[in-house]
């Protein structure tokens, strides 16, 4: 079954995140994710939800999706995102 992985970001400093986003681009290439979206446009349709910036990624198992996030590369993106933004991060399995 595949797994995703689904986070919802509130960026405090842009210049900062940009570093975040070149280690996080970089752990998505090695563990093969596909991205489903990263920062497109949100619309809320129902609800009081109104996130700033979605990333949805696809991996093909959940076990890989909840192991993109201990990746050495991920790990240095963790650190580079301190005092950037706030991240909201779930791992989900598909059907």
């Amino acid at each position: 079954m595949s797994g995703y992985i689904i986070a919802h970001v509130q960026v405090s400093n842009p210049v900062q995140y940009e570093e975040y986003k070149k280690w996080s681009t970089a752990a998505m290439q090695v563990t093969g994710a596909e991205v489903c979206t990263r920062g497109g446009k949100v619309e809320v349709l129902e609800g009081d939800w109104a996130p700033e910036r979605i990333v949805i990624l696809k991996f093909l198992t959940f076990d890989a999706a909840k192991a993109f996030y201990d990746t050495p590369e991920y790990r240095k993106a963790r650190e580079a995102r301190e005092g950037a933004a706030i991240m909201r991060m779930v791992a989900v399995e598909g059907v």
